[in-house]
């Protein structure tokens, strides 16, 4: 296989609503560097960050099985993997008849290797870089009528090389902050706090995260606080994330350009905070 080589801004195999590429700087501004050796992602999501950060080792948790899953396959048997994915990215697979027939396949399969498969053609030829699961477990993404849907060769390369470095597990965030050691540093890309009640998406992995979820992630940061442990939490900047993160030691906020509904005029630039417990 071709030797992946560093690449600035490097982008994500995936799609991903609420990726963090664009605002790597804004995060690597405030994440306490000096002395880590593990970043700790407990909503890895597509990986930009950990894609875009320089450290010893990773530990990656996400709530995604599907997620997870491909992420070891494309870090355990890359080649293989490329080789067989590449064949779904032609023309022939990209019309709506048989992008819903891989749909009810990938629904349906109960093999790891083959739900990964289908999650990156799904994911790739999908609606608007979504990943949205119904209450019964099943992946309802419509059909993205996309010309070409772009192979992401070059970033799976990448991705295999720098996934030697890291370890993937599937599971609430908790499980990341159980598993904390003195030289980790984390950061906390939780699904984020709605703009407004018809902006609220946040089932992407088939279950809600609630503002009590949003409490109890704080309640974890607070907690690896009292251990010498940085906590970084990114998020929406609305009156309900203004007073759960007042008590955090320093807070940054900017305006990044976010599409908040299907129609054109919900693509506005909105604010987010990043709040640092250190």
């Amino acid at each position: 296989m071709t030797k992946a080589q560093p690449i600035a801004g490097m982008r994500s195999a995936l799609k991903w609503a609420g990726g963090k590429k664009k605002v790597i700087s804004e995060i690597a501004s405030l994440l306490p560097k000096k002395g880590k050796k593990r970043l700790v992602e407990p909503f890895v999501g597509g990986g930009s960050v950990f894609l875009n950060l320089d450290f010893d080792e990773y530990l990656l948790i996400d709530m995604n099985k599907d997620l997870i899953n491909l992420f070891n396959i494309i870090k355990n048997q890359p080649e293989q993997f490329i080789s067989d994915a590449q064949k779904f990215f032609n023309g022939d697979h990209n019309q709506p008849e048989i992008y819903y027939e891989l749909r009810s396949q990938f629904n349906q399969s109960t093999d790891p290797y083959e739900r990964s498969l289908l999650f990156l053609y799904l994911n790739r030829h999908g609606y608007n870089g979504l990943c949205r699961y119904n209450k019964s477990g099943g992946y309802n993404v419509p059909f993205g009528r996309y010309k070409h849907p772009y192979f992401p060769k070059d970033e799976l390369i990448y991705f295999s090389v720098k996934a030697q470095k890291a370890t993937f597990i599937q599971g609430d965030f908790e499980t990341a902050f159980s598993q904390l050691q003195e030289n980790d540093v984390v950061y906390c890309d939780p699904p984020y706090s709605p703009i407004n009640p018809t902006s609220n998406f946040t089932a992407y992995a088939g279950n809600s995260f609630t503002d009590a979820d949003q409490e109890r992630l704080v309640t974890c940061a607070r907690a690896a606080q009292k251990k010498g442990i940085s906590t970084l939490i990114s998020n929406h900047y609305v009156e309900f994330t203004r007073e759960l993160y007042k008590e955090a030691d320093r807070k940054k906020l900017f305006q990044v350009q976010r599409s908040i509904s299907q129609k054109g005029k919900g693509r506005v630039k909105v604010r987010e905070i990043l709040a640092l417990y250190k």
